[in-house]
């Protein structure tokens, strides 16, 4: 047996290393040489490869036909990545991609020709294992014929256990038995996108998951099956209260400058002993900060105790506030004790302060200066340790100067003042605010429902809730009683109201012109809290200052001068 030169040694090396397959044929359409690759791809050994005709070894279907080696070796034209299959050892077909080229010796003569051939189905799987959504698709007969690895992940399922299965015994899905998306877009050839779904996976934990199906088609666009990815989005939720607990203290979200600097100095308010004044509009919030202050404090694990003063007439605020014994007036069969008495150790929430009568007021004064009161009807005296907060959405220092609010109550109960923004003034924690009560909403109706339209949250960005955080909440709620799918759109919103009602979305957009008022109002509301600063407003508007400038631009939006007029930068 002849040794092989030295060149020769090199060229074997060369092409071993080769991660595409590699063969060669003579004149005679005979194997020369067969790479460490081309064996890999084709489950063939070289010694049997070579000798042996090369359509004995593919068996593809251009072999028969019109064989893309032959042609190039008769017209002299190399053909470059040609998408076949061939068939490898176990009859199985391999999509490969092949290239040819003429093999000439020393003197120009050809000798035979040269193929090159690229296995699709790793490449396809590599592309497909890098993708963060799991991914599966199906022949006809609903069997998985691929799954890639964010599949194997989100189910706990390996790819060698799910290949070859009915996609149902894999995903354990409530719509498996009922309407199957993959099924429904087989027959209908219409594709699904984002609908919220739940499976099952290897250890019977419930995902939550957003699926999309498409139909696959073969070169004849015959329907061979079906694929469909699918989205985790149990991670989107961690992701999501991961967000929330950084924005968020106690139930109160906010990633606004102004919740921002409350946040900063909330626990401070909570570890003092000061009585503390909640101002701000109706919706702001301000029970739920006076719980935050409550839980923050020392007081937690006594009760928290709120009363709406103005929700009640003096005669019931009284009795609801001091208690009182059994025989004190005609109804009072027994006793009863007052929020005094049930929040001794703890928190007493006055919200509406504002709203007590005068001589209400002059009571409720002794009480917050002496620690102590008489329920009705009796001539003990209680005392009475508890820290008090009071809210009110007007403007008590201008009561005090009519004369309507006492003085020295007023400084009594605003020894420490904190003022809640309107949420018009802190637009940017609408997104966040939403997501909040998307999260709560699927939790009490058991639904999951993913998001909003890009659509949808331009209008909510646009309004200005004078009902507030409350408003937006009534709002989202009523989307999500509205909305069937994962996503909730403009027609989901309450719709503008003809009849005078209290509550008033903005029209829904309908045109590109209407988005742009929309941004418009937007941004300009930015500028304005800003109090003109562009670099600030860009920074409440997540977006970079050049890109405020030129939308500032675009739109023809007025800005405010030093001297308190307007100037408008056009294009």
């Amino acid at each position: 047996m002849k040794k092989p030169s030295h060149e020769e040694e090199n060229r074997n090396i060369i092409l071993n290393s080769i991660a595409d397959g590699v063969f060669t044929v003579d004149e005679d359409w005979r194997i020369t040489s067969f790479n460490r690759a081309a064996e890999r791809i084709t489950g063939i050994p070289r010694e049997q490869a070579v000798g042996r005709l090369c359509r004995d070894i593919f068996h593809s279907s251009i072999c028969e036909a019109e064989c893309a080696l032959e042609r190039t070796m008769r017209t002299g034209r190399p053909i470059v990545d040609l998408a076949i299959d061939i068939q490898d050892a176990a009859g199985r077909p391999v999509p490969v991609s092949i290239s040819t080229a003429i093999l000439r010796d020393e003197e120009g003569n050809v000798m035979g020709g040269v193929e090159t051939f690229r296995d699709l189905s790793v490449v396809e799987n590599v592309i497909l294992d890098s993708i963060a959504d799991g991914v599966f698709t199906v022949d006809k007969d609903w069997k998985i014929t691929s799954f890639n690895r964010a599949a194997e992940r989100i189910t706990g399922v390996p790819r060698e256990q799910a290949v070859g299965r009915p996609c149902r015994e894999i995903f354990h899905s409530s719509i498996c038995e009922t309407e199957c998306a993959l099924g429904k877009t087989m027959r209908t050839g219409c594709p699904i996108v984002d609908l919220a779904i739940e499976i099952q996976d290897a250890t019977g934990r419930r995902i939550p998951v957003s699926i999309s199906t498409a139909i696959l088609n073969d070169e004849d666009g015959n329907v061979t099956g079906g694929v469909e990815t699918f989205r985790d989005l149990s991670v989107v939720e961690e992701l999501r209260k991961e967000l929330q607990d950084k924005y968020t203290v106690e139930d109160i979200v906010g990633r606004s400058p102004a919740m921002r600097r409350l946040f900063d100095v909330l626990p401070q308010f909570a570890q003092s002993k000061s009585t503390v004044l909640l101002e701000g509009e109706s919706g702001t919030g301000k029970e739920l900060f006076a719980r935050a202050i409550h839980n923050l404090s020392d007081r937690r694990n006594k009760p928290f105790v709120a009363i709406n003063c103005g929700a009640l007439p003096d005669t019931l605020l009284e009795s609801e506030l001091f208690g009182y014994e059994a025989g004190a007036f005609t109804d009072a069969r027994r006793r009863k004790l007052g929020r005094f008495s049930l929040a001794h150790g703890g928190t007493l929430f006055l919200d509406e302060i504002g709203d007590i009568s005068a001589a209400m007021q002059t009571r409720l004064l002794r009480v917050l200066q002496e620690g102590t009161f008489e329920p009705l009807g009796s001539e003990k005296t209680l005392t009475v340790d508890m820290r008090v907060i009071a809210a009110t959405n007007k403007n008590l220092a201008k009561l005090v100067r009519k004369g309507i609010f006492r003085e020295d109550l007023y400084y009594r109960i605003n020894v420490v003042r904190v003022e809640l923004p309107a949420l018009r003034e802190r637009r940017e924690d609408i997104p966040l605010l939403v997501d909040h009560f998307l999260a709560k909403f699927n939790r009490l109706q058991n639904k999951n429902v993913t998001g909003v339209s890009g659509e949808t949250n331009a209008v909510l960005m646009a309004y200005d809730y004078p009902g507030n955080i409350r408003e937006l909440s009534n709002v989202i709620e009523h989307a999500f009683v509205l909305c069937q799918g994962s996503l909730i759109n403009a027609q989901h919103l309450p719709s503008p109201p003809g009849n005078g009602s209290a509550a008033e979305m903005p029209e829904r957009p309908t045109t590109s012109a209407t988005m742009r008022d929309f941004e418009m109002v937007h941004i300009a509301d930015a500028i304005r809290r800003c109090d003109g600063n562009r670099v600030a407003a860009a920074q409440a508007l997540n977006m970079h200052p050049s890109t405020l400038y030129r939308k500032v631009k675009q739109l023809s939006i007025e800005l405010p001068t030093k001297d308190g007029r307007s100037k408008r930068i056009r294009n």
